[in-house]
């Protein structure tokens, strides 16, 4: 697999190819391979990042983050076939090669920086963060982003820098199935500071209309709908006209689909990991509902994301892992 660097203007014939193609110096040199002749279970869309995490009572950690990355290391784990298109800075990318090696085609729009996150847990509640998003890649244009074949595409940004409603008209327009996570516009920038704060969205409705699958953790499901309760927030979310919700919190994961409403608890024995919480269970989900139905992929979803927490980074275990997990803490 390869790392293809888009070109600054993001110039796309019809059929998808880079009609002029950077060098990928810290990986190799790209060549202009036709995203247009791969077909792909699913794509994530977002910024490469790096995560600066400090644990209440514990040490600092900075390691590559995103919820591309985190997601994207989950579905290729689980033999399915994988895109990602990340804005980063070409100086960085080199920590795009755990995807490329575990068979990720990675895609790059160039930015002038590589978003870096701050994240400070100040208390035990997991669910409770303080994050400054110290530099960011900035707006992804649908200019940048080339014509690809996938089943399902899934926006993942970790801010409000990286998304808007006019890049989602335009995928939508391209005929993909598209899902989001909201963080992506309820994490929203304050100027000077760069601090993140949680803010209702004001366009969340339109958003959530043109999605086929939508996931939220349960701080920013109550910022949206107003509900702590995250059974009436997937109700609210769904009456925007989404058909399938996820919720996370520090306990387990809801999904709301056809109707029904199922709950799993994680079974994880550390938070060590709870940063991309939230990216993994939902990559997991949609690499299972391929082929499966919501509790089954709830299920599954659950068991993988508790190992996960319980190390740092993306996660790395086996399906032959979260069988085990299955059958030992959630039959």
């Amino acid at each position: 697999m390869q790392t293809n660097t888009l070109p600054e203007m993001g110039a796309f014939n019809a059929v998808g190819t880079a009609n002029a193609v950077g060098t990928a110096s810290a990986v190799g040199t790209a060549s202009a391979v036709s995203i247009a002749n791969a077909v792909y279970d699913i794509t994530f869309i977002g910024h490469m990042a790096y995560d600066e995490v400090t644990h209440f009572g514990g040490g600092t950690i900075t390691a590559p983050g995103s919820a591309v990355l985190c997601g994207a290391m989950v579905t290729s784990r689980l033999g399915v076939k994988t895109a990602a298109v990340v804005k980063m800075s070409k100086d960085d990318l080199s920590i795009n090669q755990p995807m490329i090696d575990q068979g990720v085609d990675v895609y790059v729009i160039p930015a002038g920086c590589t978003t870096y996150s701050r994240v400070i847990h100040e208390s035990e509640n997991v669910d409770v963060r303080k994050i400054t998003l110290v530099k960011t890649a900035g707006l992804i244009k649908i200019e940048d982003v080339p014509e690809f074949k996938s089943k399902c595409v899934h926006m993942c940004g970790i801010s409000d820098s990286e998304f808007d409603m006019a890049l989602i008209d335009a995928l939508k327009a391209r005929g993909y199935s598209l899902s989001t996570d909201m963080q992506s516009f309820v994490r929203q920038i304050t100027p000077v500071t760069n601090e993140i704060n949680f803010g209702d969205v004001k366009n969340k409705k339109e958003i959530v209309s043109k999605m086929d699958k939508v996931k939220l953790d349960v701080v920013e499901a109550e910022v949206l709908t107003g509900s702590g309760d995250p059974e009436k927030a997937a109700l609210i979310v769904e009456s925007w006209g989404c058909p399938e919700i996820m919720i996370t919190n520090s306990k387990g994961v809801l999904a709301r689909a056809g109707g029904v409403t199922y709950h799993e608890k994680f079974s994880n024995n550390s938070v060590i990991g709870r940063t991309g919480r939230g990216d993994t269970t939902f990559a997991a989900y949609l690499a299972r509902r391929l082929r499966h139905d919501p509790a089954e992929s709830l299920k599954f979803a659950a068991a993988l994301v508790s190992i996960k927490m319980e190390t740092y980074g993306p996660f790395q275990g086996t399906i032959e892992d979260v069988f085990i997990r299955i059958k030992e803490k959630h039959s």
